[in-house]
């Protein structure tokens, strides 16, 4: 079975150890990166997964960096494309 993508972009590496933290202690999910974009001091974090796990990960993963800092963006790939992995 495919897993999942799930991506979330925060404000922060000290968010996006939070964003990660309360994914994994949610759901059933595994780190496959993080990224920091050009400029603003905003962090991607790549979660893997089956899609209901990835789902209730970024959902908690969501609540919990809205209490230290601030979501950007938060997104599900249910099954995305072989060129994405």
């Amino acid at each position: 079975m495919e897993e999942a993508l799930g991506l979330i972009e925060v404000r922060g590496w000290a968010a996006a150890i939070v964003a990660v933290d309360a994914a994994a202690k949610a759901a059933g999910v595994r780190l496959v990166g993080t990224e920091a974009t050009k400029g603003g001091g905003q962090i991607v974090v790549k979660l893997a997964g089956d899609v209901a796990a990835i789902r209730v990960g970024i959902d908690a993963a969501t609540v919990a960096v809205q209490a230290v800092s601030k979501v950007a963006a938060a997104h599900v790939i249910p099954r995305p494309g072989s060129g994405l992995k």
